[in-house]
């Protein structure tokens, strides 16, 4: 078993609440054809600055109850960045925890190992929609 830790945003959260998918770039797709059933996916929440400032938080715990198909329906909403993406590299998940509130993930980057550096952490999540995480780190964001 795998544990990934999978960025998104507050819009594309709410899809992945609702529908119990997970969805990647075309650009992204080598990572998740990775992804087996089993796996578990942590959902980070990428902070938003400005006015509406929010830290980043990991929102919740699935597992993945699918193999990655391709569908290009648009459910996910698409980054300014990239208006016409659809996310269509997919997996269907099956909801283990929601935290209510969400954890601040600020407060467990001292504690997790796959982030070696403490001071440019966000280095570690920059330019990908997931990643791999040791089980330790999984288990210490879902205690």
């Amino acid at each position: 078993m795998t544990y990934w830790l999978c960025i998104t945003n507050e819009d594309n959260w709410k899809v992945i609440k609702e529908k119990k998918i997970w969805g990647v770039s075309e650009r992204h797709r080598n990572t998740i054809e990775k992804v087996k059933v089993g796996d578990k996916l942590v959902i980070y929440e990428i902070q938003r600055s400005g006015k509406d400032y929010k830290p980043p938080y990991i929102r919740g715990v699935y597992e993945v109850v699918s193999e990655v198909y391709k569908d290009s329906s648009k459910i996910f909403k698409p980054t300014p960045r990239n208006p016409n993406e659809k996310f269509p590299y997919r997996v269907k998940l099956k909801e283990i925890k929601v935290f209510e509130p969400p954890i601040n993930f600020k407060d467990l980057i001292p504690k997790l190992k796959f982030i070696t550096n403490k001071k440019k952490w966000s280095g570690h999540l920059m330019g990908k929609a997931m990643r791999e995480i040791p089980e330790e780190d999984y288990k210490l964001i879902i205690s």
